[in-house]
């Protein structure tokens, strides 16, 4: 059995104003540390303003030792007392470096430091701007790989293209009509109850038709997709990074942008449209079911009170619209699933993060768009 030393600390006194603290034998588990109380009441009767540790006759220590010099350091902090550790070994001086860098509660756990607003102003601010270059970055990086495409140079497989179209398109063809009706049944109930009064309830398929085709149809079909296909993107390609998936692929010489990014991309953009105006026409059919059954319309009338609301135009300018939102919600699922961290638990924050940021870019986007529309007269 390997026999400990003694854990000793001597003080003494070189002159009235600096005082010495020998340390020597195994400050480990299994020594009987020295009581710090006692220490204290010593310093205390010495009334030195420096004291200075030796160190020479340490042999093995551990963190008991660092805790010794933790309080210790407190109680010169305290007393005004210059402390000087020179003489002790760099590891303890480095690990009680550590530990004074963050306060600790009586209870023994640790408390965050009080931030002041601007800081935190300042912290938001930079994230902010980091976040916007990752963005960047990442745009840029699939402008390169669409002018690759372009000029043919682009590699992906033409099947995981139509694989991922089947996915976005007519597998989302359930809960798109789902929504897609309901809107449209809940245009017509808000139309209809301040048109009645007025007698106008024929102006229920104008109120209908026009905002499901210029607005709605896109918009719920967007979230939708958001909700839906973005965080499937950001899952997978988040579930290949971390299984290092994409890393492989750039050891082959294969660009991830190529592979897997732009498939997603123009399916997306390929797909939203079609279901736009999927969206458009189911939604209709749920104002006509109000206005036939409720509104005492006749089929005809509101068929062609529908016909002469809208224009060519009108869907041009949502189909338009979900265009624009294919390609933000397919940049927002991409984008977190490629810049997924290497956790399991990182997987689902960039699903989340891929949901969050498609939905507040659509309406965004719609905002903007409808402003543009507005000025331009469309």
């Amino acid at each position: 059995m390997l026999l400990l030393e003694e854990c000793v600390l001597e003080l003494s006194v070189a002159d009235s104003k600096v005082g010495i603290a020998t340390i020597r034998g195994d400050w480990v588990i299994g020594n009987v540390v020295p009581v710090f109380a006692q220490v204290k009441q010593q310093l205390q009767a010495q009334q030195c303003a420096q004291l200075k540790l030796h160190g020479a006759g340490l042999a093995k220590w551990d963190s008991r030792l660092v805790l010794f010099l933790y309080d210790l350091e407190a109680y010169c902090v305290a007393q005004n007392i210059s402390l000087d550790m020179t003489d002790m070994p760099a590891a303890a001086q480095g690990l009680l470096k550590q530990a004074s860098a963050f306060p600790v509660r009586e209870s023994g756990q640790k408390t965050q430091q009080a931030v002041s607003w601007l800081a935190r102003l300042g912290e938001q601010s930079l994230s902010a701007l980091r976040q916007t270059k990752k963005v960047m970055a990442f745009v840029g990086e699939i402008s390169l790989s669409t002018a690759r495409l372009l000029r043919g140079k682009a590699c992906f497989r033409q099947r995981d293209l139509w694989l991922v179209m089947q996915e976005c398109g007519p597998r989302a063809l359930p809960i798109v009509t789902l929504i897609s009706l309901l809107v449209g049944l809940i245009l017509a109930f808000v139309g209809a109850v301040q048109l009645k009064i007025f007698g106008a309830q024929i102006y229920v398929a104008n109120l209908v038709g026009l905002g499901m085709v210029r607005e709605m149809g896109a918009m719920m079909t967007a979230i939708i997709m958001a909700g839906r296909t973005g965080a499937a993107f950001a899952s997978q390609l988040g579930s290949m990074q971390v299984n290092e998936e994409i890393d492989a692929l750039k050891t082959l010489g294969i660009s991830p942008m190529d592979f897997l990014v732009l498939p997603r991309l123009l399916a997306l953009v390929l797909m939203l449209p079609l279901l736009c105006l999927y969206a458009d026409f189911v939604g209709i059919v749920g104002g006509l079911l109000v206005g036939v059954t409720m509104l005492d319309i006749s089929f005809m009338e509101y068929l062609v009170q529908t016909q002469s609301a809208l224009a060519l135009h009108d869907f041009f300018a949502g189909l338009f619209k979900s265009s624009v939102f294919g390609v933000l919600v397919a940049i927002a699922g991409c984008m977190q699933g490629m810049q997924c961290g290497r956790s399991s638990s990182s997987v689902g924050d960039a699903a989340t993060s891929a949901v969050v940021a498609g939905i507040v870019s659509i309406v965004v986007a719609d905002a903007m768009l409808t402003v543009i529309y507005q000025i331009m007269g469309v």
